[in-house]
């Protein structure tokens, strides 16, 4: 078995993954160090619950979060000093709901939820996924904290909009879960880039973007600067390499790689990770710094991920 800790090398990093292509569920991975959220969605799954039900309970943890601030609560607000929201969630049967530019409500993800369940659309927006909330029992909050608005105060002094992607630390979080009847389900959440033009929509809430889950194949999801991420469908297309038989990891390098043709490449960061119905684990970044949660029956791991730079 494979130590708990860090893996850094290629090696460590190739020997990790054959193991885990024995561990066939349950599993949940997420994007950066969201440790909790992991953990949170793994108390799901361990007690026999569904994939759905667990990346649900796992982002709902960073979104209630003050000190997170590129996700509900606590998340920068755009350049007008509005906290904005965006999600969504795809289940094991190819339902997905998602919610955009969605203001004063706590748990994006779970409106997003509703909106698959609830309604016959994919995607709500602004007032009118306001209004939905509220419709459906969601309580309306002051999502702006003091951190975040003294930020947003330094940050007008200059108004210098240089929307480059800290590689080091997280924005997005997006999360995968394979059960223990082999099925598969995903959620990704953001309040999206700090002091953004109002009305921004990055790829978080963008089915086949930031989020796609075919259960017959397997699940990804994107972190990094959403436009980029867009440009290049990228999930879905991790999702799409899956299905001709690549692993996990071979699609999210070639899908980083991919953003190589896009001509403010040494301007941001996008980070992938992704799970197929064997369980084996993907995680690629464009430049160092993405790192990726997982738990199983062994523990909890992170993955230092392996990058196009």
């Amino acid at each position: 078995a494979i130590g708990m800790g860090s893996l850094t090398s290629l090696d460590q990093l190739s020997e990790w993954f054959s193991a885990f292509a024995k561990i066939r569920k349950p599993l949940v991975i997420a994007t950066w160090n969201n440790k909790k959220a992991v953990e949170t969605a793994w108390d799901v799954l361990k007690s026999g619950g569904r994939a759905l039900d667990a990346v649900e309970a796992g982002a709902r943890i960073p979104e209630s979060d003050p000190e997170d601030t590129s996700v509900g609560y606590g998340g920068f607000p755009d350049r007008d000093g509005f906290v904005t929201l965006d999600a969504c969630i795809m289940d094991e049967l190819g339902n997905a709901g998602s919610v955009v530019f969605l203001e004063k409500i706590m748990h994006p993800i779970s409106v997003a939820r509703r909106v698959m369940e609830k309604t016959p659309h994919v995607i709500l927006a602004g007032a009118g996924a306001h209004q939905f909330a509220i419709e459906q029992g969601f309580k309306e909050e002051n999502l702006l904290t003091e951190k975040a608005q003294k930020a947003l105060d330094a940050w007008r002094i200059k108004s210098e909009y240089k929307p480059k992607i800290n590689v080091e630390r997280h924005d997005t979080i997006g999360i995968l879960g394979l059960d223990q009847n082999g099925d598969l389900s995903g959620a990704c959440t953001t309040s999206g880039l700090a002091f953004k033009m109002r009305g921004r929509v990055g790829d978080s809430p963008i089915i086949g973007a930031g989020l796609y889950v075919d259960n017959e194949v397997g699940a990804a999801t994107a972190t990094g600067l959403g436009e980029a991420v867009i440009k290049k469908v990228g999930s879905f297309s991790i999702v799409e390499m899956m299905r001709q038989g690549m692993h996990p990891e071979k699609a999210c390098k070639a899908a980083a790689k991919r953003l190589l043709t896009i001509k403010s490449k040494d301007e941001f960061q996008v980070g992938y990770i992704a799970v197929n119905k064997k369980g084996e684990l993907g995680a690629w970044a464009l430049r160092p710094g993405f790192e990726a949660a997982v738990i199983t029956q062994d523990g909890f791991q992170l993955i230092k991920a392996n990058s196009i730079f």
